[in-house]
């Protein structure tokens, strides 16, 4: 299991996709390790324990940050917060 962090919502100038996040994973620092990470589940665990699934999609940029798609949004303040990537 690896951990990492939730950077920003995939977003453009105008746009935000709500259910899209940049996720920045734990010693992943190029686009080749970040590869290994698509298709894994990858779950946020809210501060009341509830538990928001989803599922890494593709690398986002070159330097290891991986786009995750979540089942349902998530709340504005999950950004910096914690998720685990399941094996």
């Amino acid at each position: 299991m690896t951990h990492g962090k939730v950077i920003q919502f995939r977003r453009g100038r105008k746009t935000v996709h709500e259910r899209h996040f940049l996720i920045e994973l734990d010693g992943v620092s190029n686009k080749k390790d970040a590869e290994k990470f698509v298709g894994k589940n990858v779950e946020w665990t809210s501060p009341a324990g509830k538990i928001i699934k989803g599922k890494i999609a593709a690398t986002h940029g070159i330097k290891g940050v991986v786009r995750a798609i979540f089942e349902k949004g998530l709340p504005g303040q999950a950004i910096t917060t914690a998720v685990e990537v399941k094996a």
